[in-house]
């Protein structure tokens, strides 16, 4: 079910409101005129983005919120509810990560990357549900990432999170559903590599330096999408086209894939640059006010990369078909 009201009309709350997608959202979302409610560790942050948003012909309040801390998160729906009489949607966007072989990443900081990720995003659910099912119905958008299907290394916390929103996700859909609150949308997101802070604040414990691996899209891509999302709810959607095709790959070959992949991001996510271990913004707020990060330089091989995971996908799918015509001789 979609809004139950135009997005002129709309209150949205928008975690991880700081930085990134959650800035691009916001910005999206005050373009048509809707009520963001902005949420993050940074105030400084937030006031900043939430100026934008009023230019924008936006209306804006700023909520600090630890989204680890469930009252916390419950207070930052009633603020908005009190500011602005109601919440019609939710984006649970806010996310850390700490990048590093599964062995070398500390049990803290892995354990706060799933709080951050996995438990902010129960809590948000939680906070929201009784506030869209009095507004009549109403869109729930999770931020999951295109790790939420398929895996990366150095990636293992991350992943797991990313993972656990996604059931989570398709569960509390299914409950609502079973329970006759169908009217309230439940949908996950599933971006590829965007153009965000993010790879700058991440902790590091790899010895090198972080970059995206390509094809890198900008953070509107994302936005766009929970804007459509918002007026007509899907499950899932993906947010850049090598999103897309990863997700097709994996399903379709899953064990090549996952191999070849894993050659991809140990070649590409890691910049010439030497890097000292550091917890990044895992444990302290490090905001930025930037939708975007800089990284122009892997925007400008989105259309080699792009060919090149066509033509994986090409290949995928015909030691696909070959396997299975393998399998189906007589005498096999």
């Amino acid at each position: 079910m979609p809004l139950t009201r135009s997005l002129d009309d709309s209150t949205v709350v928008i975690t991880g409101a700081s930085s990134g997608i959650g800035i691009a959202t916001a910005y999206a979302l005050a373009r048509r005129g809707a009520a963001v409610v902005l949420a993050a560790r940074t105030e400084p942050a937030l006031e900043q983005v939430a100026q934008r948003c009023q230019k924008l012909g936006g209306r804006a309040l700023v909520v600090p919120t630890d989204v680890t801390d469930l009252e916390s998160v419950r207070r930052l729906a009633e603020q908005a509810a009190a500011e602005f009489g109601r919440i019609d949607a939710w984006v649970n966007n806010a996310a850390v990560s700490a990048v590093g072989l599964f062995d070398e990443i500390p049990v803290a900081e892995f354990r706060r990357v799933l709080e951050v990720n996995l438990l902010g995003t129960v809590h948000g659910i939680k906070a929201a549900l009784p506030y869209l099912d009095a507004a009549g119905g109403g869109v729930l958008v999770n931020n999951a990432s295109v790790l939420a299907e398929v895996a990366m290394p150095y990636q293992s916390a991350y992943n797991a999170s990313k993972h656990g929103i996604r059931g989570l996700a398709d569960t509390v859909r299914q409950e609502l559903r079973v329970t006759g609150r169908g009217r309230i949308s439940v949908c996950t997101v599933l971006p590829a590599t965007i153009d965000t802070p993010f790879f700058r604040h991440t902790a590091n414990h790899t010895g090198r330096e972080l970059v995206p691996p390509p094809p890198v899209y900008p953070p509107d891509i994302v936005a766009e999408t929970i804007v459509r999302l918002l007026r007509r709810p899907r499950r899932e959607a993906y947010a850049g086209g090598a999103a897309r095709l990863l997700g097709v790959q994996w399903r379709l070959a899953p064990a090549l894939v996952e191999r070849t992949l894993g050659w991809y991001a140990n070649r590409t996510q890691f910049g010439p640059g030497v890097r000292m271990d550091t917890t990044g913004n895992v444990f302290d707020a490090d905001a930025t006010a930037r939708p975007d990060g800089r990284w122009n330089g892997r925007r400008r091989q989105l259309v080699r990369m792009t060919a090149a995971f066509g033509l994986a996908a090409a290949g995928t799918a015909v030691g696909t078909v070959a396997a299975i015509n393998r399998r189906s001789r007589p005498g096999r």
